[in-house]
C-alpha cells in the first residue's frame, strides 16, 4: 500500500477535543487511510452505505448513542453524507462523550459540508485526500520507476485502484466513471437530468486547459447559465473538478472574469472521453500535462497545508501565465511546457508584477508537484 502523506498529519489530532473529518471522492482511499490510522487500536466502524446503519444513525438520543458506542473509545463513520441529519449526531458524540475520537469520512463536501457546518462548527479537524500524490507515488515506487511511468500516469491517472491493477485502467477508470461520477452524485443531489450532467462533463473535458465561460457552455448543452453553475458546483463539491480564476490587477486589457476548470485526475477526464491513445500520439499532450501539474500542485498545497490563492493570468492580446500563486501578498508565476527547450514567461507580467515567471516542463517538474 502506497503510503499517504496525511497519515502523520491526522495521528497528531487524535484525543484533541476535536472531530476528524475526511473528504475525498470515491475509491482514493479514505476507509484504507482511516483504517490504517486505526491499526491496533479497539475502535466501532460504521458503515453509511449499511441501511441498517443509516436508520440507527439518523437521529437518536444520547442514551442510544451511549448503547451503541459502548465502551469504544474510537468510532469511524464512513460515507457519512448517506446518513441524513448525521451533523447533529456527530455533534452529541463530540459533546456528550469527550474521551471518544470520532473519525468521519465523507464523498461530498456538498452533502456532508451541509449538515455539519453548524452543527461542529469550531469541533473539528477537516481534511482532503486526493487521489495519489506525485510524491507519494514516487517514494513508494522509487525514482527510476516512477520517471519510466510518467507518460502512463498522465493518461490512466494516480487513483490507487488503477496503480494497484496495471492492465486493467481502462476498466477501473470506465466503472469508476459510470458509478461515482455519474450515478452516485446523480443520486445524491436528486439531478433528475442525467444526459445534462454526463454531457456538461464531455465538454469540459474536451475544453481542458481551456477559459470556460458559461453562457458557451449552456448554448453547447442546452441549458440555461443558472443550470450549468449549478452543476459545475456539483462536480466540484464531488471532488471531480475544481476551477481557476483569472487573476487581476494593474492592466485594463487582463482578462477578468473567466476560469478554467482542472480535473483531479488524468485518468477519470480521460475516460469520460473514452480516450487512451498513447500519449506521444496524442494531440492534447499539452492539456493533459497542464492538468497534471495543476492536480499535483493542488495536492501540496493542501497537504502541506499552505493557503495560497491560485489563478491563471491572460490579456486579451493571448499573453498568458498558466499558473499564480499568492501567499501573504507575496506572487509566484510557472508557465508550463512539456518540452524544455521552449520559451516560458510573459515580459508584460513580469513588468506589471515584478514576479518572474518559471518554466515547469517534463525535466524539471518534480520541484512544482514536490515542493514548495
Amino acid at each position: 500500500m502506497v503510503d499517504r502523506k496525511l497519515i502523520s498529519l491526522i495521528s497528531k489530532r487524535f484525543h484533541k477535543g476535536k472531530a476528524i473529518l475526511l473528504l475525498g471522492a470515491r475509491q482514493v482511499g479514505k476507509t484504507t487511510l482511516i483504517h490504517e490510522l486505526l491499526k491496533g487500536k479497539d475502535y466501532l466502524f460504521l458503515d453509511g452505505d449499511d441501511p441498517t446503519v443509516r436508520s440507527m444513525l439518523e437521529s437518536p438520543n444520547t442514551h442510544e448513542i451511549r448503547q451503541l458506542i459502548g465502551n469504544h473509545k474510537v468510532v469511524f463513520v464512513d460515507e457519512a453524507q448517506r446518513i441524513a441529519g448525521i451533523g447533529l449526531t456527530l455533534k452529541i458524540i463530540t459533546d456528550q462523550f469527550k474521551d471518544v475520537q470520532l473519525l468521519v469520512s465523507g464523498s461530498s463536501s456538498f452533502d456532508l459540508g451541509q449538515q455539519l457546518a453548524e452543527p461542529l462548527t469550531g469541533r473539528k479537524w477537516e481534511y482532503r485526500l486526493y487521489p495519489i500524490s506525485w510524491e507519494e507515488f514516487e517514494l513508494h515506487f522509487g525514482y527510476l520507476q516512477a520517471q519510466q511511468q510518467l507518460e502512463n500516469r498522465l493518461l490512466f491517472g494516480m487513483y490507487p485502484d488503477v496503480l494497484n491493477h496495471p492492465g486493467e485502467e481502462r476498466e477501473i477508470l470506465k466503472n469508476l466513471v459510470s458509478s461515482y461520477l455519474y450515478r452516485d452524485l446523480l443520486q445524491l443531489n436528486d439531478i433528475r437530468k442525467p444526459e445534462v450532467l454526463e454531457k456538461l462533463v464531455q465538454v469540459l473535458a474536451l475544453q481542458l486547459g481551456n477559459e470556460v465561460n458559461y453562457n458557451e457552455l449552456a448554448s453547447l448543452v442546452g441549458v440555461n447559465k443558472g443550470t450549468i453553475q449549478s452543476y459545475i458546483e456539483l462536480l466540484e463539491q464531488g471532488f471531480v473538478i475544481f476551477r481557476l480564476g483569472s487573476f487581476s490587477r494593474n492592466l485594463r486589457n487582463e482578462i477578468k472574469q473567466n476560469r478554467k476548470v482542472y480535473f483531479y485526475d488524468n485518468g477519470l477526464r480521460n475516460a469520460v472521453i473514452g480516450n487512451f491513445t498513447p500519449f506521444d500520439l496524442r494531440a492534447d499532450k499539452g492539456a493533459l500535462w497542464e492538468n497534471f501539474l495543476a492536480a499535483e500542485r493542488v495536492k501540496q498545497l493542501d497537504y502541506k497545508q499552505h493557503h495560497a490563492h491560485k489563478y491563471f493570468w491572460r490579456t486579451k492580446q493571448q499573453q498568458e501565465v498558466d499558473w499564480v500563486e499568492e501567499i501573504d501578498g507575496q506572487l509566484k508565476a510557472w508557465e508550463f511546457k512539456w518540452k524544455a527547450n521552449k520559451n516560458a514567461g510573459s515580459r508584460t507580467f513580469e513588468n506589471a508584477y515584478g514576479t518572474p515567471i518559471a518554466s515547469v516542463n517534463r525535466e524539471n517538474f518534480r520541484d512544482f508537484v514536490m515542493q514548495l
